[in-house]
């Protein structure tokens, strides 16, 4: 069987551009002598739809383009991922053969944790489904479905089905890719059969969704690849004739078999229509599969940071970006994303030096900016900051000079970048990292200002990498279709330097926090892991430091809740995915 994987960047509420490029890979399919195609998770009205699935009109408008892009698919068989509105709502694959909607799947396993809420818009499917095409008996889930370990692919395997087809949204994290095609190399293997697997590509708000869309062999072996993060047509011929005759070999499962067939709760759709046999009679070529892997680790995080900018900024429809250029390393790794993401000529940096701020530091951001050939305005916040000290010279007469002094630079210069977000439409990218969203050494209302943090959910440590391998060769190479990278722009100092603020003399973050190398340990634990204070200890780290570093992170979180989206990159990320109330004397 010739199967396709259409692997969509969807985007959330265009029911009509989703099926502009659903009819537009349906026809490709065909023109490839695919007789199945799949299309992601939800692809018909982008994923997570959110409190859309709360609208009845919404719900309406996609079953209506659904019936609309069931005309599309004659000659061969397509799975599509909608929301369906019956007795309930549904997370729902259709089937859509002979020019219309042939069946429906409903979706089992609801996720409830992490980033997701489908219990709270979704109910669940009754169980499996087994459908036949072309002689082959073909089994269908939807994402969780998959994940879990019997059912109900395990039963749909033992009513018949040699090929498991699963369309997903897989929201990513740094590992994802490879740790799901583990589990479904896994899932092959436990129950002899095909699996073809098609993910959503694209980012969605905090999300990134990395493609990734794999067939795997009877065997657990990956026979065709999507690739990472770009959208793409994948075509595999499978031979489900091996899955049947290894059945037959192996007498374990076939006792098992005729148990389950009285009782498995899967259903038997109606016969597909056959594919359309080529004219010629001759199969078209394969295309290759198997894209390789993006590595290492930074630079598949470097490709979905890329890949989640560019979708925040062109699917919000924003044609220009700005950021603060301080010459550290956090505002030098988004510059650079930025430039990488959209093109030069769509950013523009500003450098605005205060009395603290070093003539290195200036000299290393005007480089940068140069390097990346992205637009430079220079503010100096001097005059501006003397302004405010005379005006708060007598509600702060007999006071010392403390964080208050400190803090109002950086609010200076939030309120210059959202001026100019405002008078010219730019998107104004925070460029805070998770060790300082974390303990909270960020401020309200100045580097905490923005519509987009890019870089939100890396820590300092692995900023310091992305940097790094950026200016090594293998960060000059551009993804496919995006703009031309600049050869090493990072100036080697802005890595080197001892991490500031620069917003006293001769500050260090490690005035105010662990070393990052330690930190980052912590944070690891405490916020990922959700690891105590006496399990951090026992790994050896210092006391003093844990305690200190929890302090922080639990006070902080009413600066988290206040703070831009970014990019989920990390297995447990602040916002809609780590959720802790703010009034809450809980430590540890």
């Amino acid at each position: 069987m010739r199967l396709a994987l259409s692997q969509i960047n969807a985007t959330v509420g265009d029911i009509a551009g989703n099926s502009r490029k659903i009819a537009a890979g349906i026809s490709a399919a065909r023109e490839a002598g695919a007789g199945l195609v799949l299309f992601p998770e939800l692809s018909l009205t982008g994923y997570p739809p959110e409190d859309l699935l709360l609208k009845e009109h919404f719900l309406a408008d996609s079953r209506r383009e659904l019936e609309r892009l069931a005309e599309q698919a004659v000659g061969l068989t397509a799975v599509v991922g909608f929301p369906e509105r019956a007795e309930d709502v549904y997370n729902a694959a259709a089937v859509l053969a002979g020019g219309s909607v042939h069946a429906i799947y409903r979706k089992v396993y609801l996720p409830n944790y992490g980033v997701f809420d489908e219990q709270r818009y979704f109910q669940a499917g009754p169980g499996g489904a087994v459908a036949e095409l072309d002689g082959e008996l073909l089994g269908i889930s939807v994402c969780e479905d998959i994940w879990e370990p019997g059912p109900p692919a395990s039963e749909e395997a033992l009513a018949g089905a040699t090929l498991l087809v699963n369309i997903s949204a897989s929201p990513y994290h740094a590992g994802k890719g490879a740790e799901r095609e583990r589990m479904l190399a896994q899932r092959a293997r436990d129950n002899l059969a095909c699996v073809a697997f098609c993910g959503l590509v694209g980012g969605q708000d905090e999300l990134v969704f990395d493609g990734h869309s794999v067939v795997i062999d009877h065997t657990g072996t990956t026979i065709a690849r999507g690739a990472q993060f770009r959208e793409e047509l994948v075509i595999c011929d499978v031979d489900l004739a091996a899955a049947g005759a290894a059945r037959l070999r192996d007498a374990g499962h076939r006792p098992a078999a005729r148990r389950a067939a009285a009782t498995a709760a899967v259903r038997t759709l109606a016969p597909l229509p056959p594919s359309v046999e080529r004219e010629d009679g001759i199969a078209a070529p394969p295309v290759p599969g198997a894209a390789p892997l993006l590595e290492p680790v930074e630079a598949e995080v470097y490709a979905a940071l890329s890949l989640g900018l560019r979708d925040y900024v062109e699917k919000n429809g924003f044609g220009h970006v700005v950021l603060g250029l301080s010459g550290g390393i956090d505002s030098a790794l988004v510059a650079c994303l930025a430039a990488d993401a959209l093109g030069s000529e769509r950013v523009s940096v500003t450098i605005m030096p205060s009395p603290y701020s070093s003539h290195s530091t200036q000299e290393d951001a005007r480089s940068l900016a140069a390097t990346l050939g992205v637009g430079v305005q220079e503010l100096p916040i001097a005059e501006v900051m003397a302004s405010y000290e005379q005006i708060l010279a007598a509600p702060f007469a007999g006071s010392q000079p403390d964080i208050t002094e400190e803090n109002l630079q950086a609010r200076i210069r939030g309120n210059l970048l959202m001026a100019l977000s405002n008078k010219f439409g730019w998107l104004v990218l925070a460029t805070g990292n998770k060790s300082e969203m974390s303990v909270g050494y960020t401020t309200l209302y100045g580097d905490l200002a923005g519509g987009f943090a890019v870089i939100k959910d890396v820590p300092k440590t692995l900023v310091y990498r992305l940097c790094e391998w950026r200016n090594s060769p293998a960060g000059e190479v551009a993804l496919p279709g995006w703009p031309e990278r600049a050869r090493a722009p990072i100036p080697p100092s802005v890595i080197a330097r001892a991490p500031s603020a620069e917003l006293r003399h001769e500050q260090r973050d490690e005035d105010s926090l662990p070393v990052y190398g330690v930190l980052d340990r912590i944070l690891e634990g405490y916020v990922e892991l959700d690891q105590s204070r006496e399990q951090l200890i026992a790994q050896g780290l210092p006391e003093h430091d844990v305690d200190r570093a929890i302090r922080l992170v639990d006070l902080a979180e009413y600066k988290r809740r206040q703070a831009p989206p970014g990019i989920k990159i990390s297995a447990r990320a602040f916002g809609r995915d780590r959720r802790m109330p703010i009034t809450n004397r809980y430590r540890g």
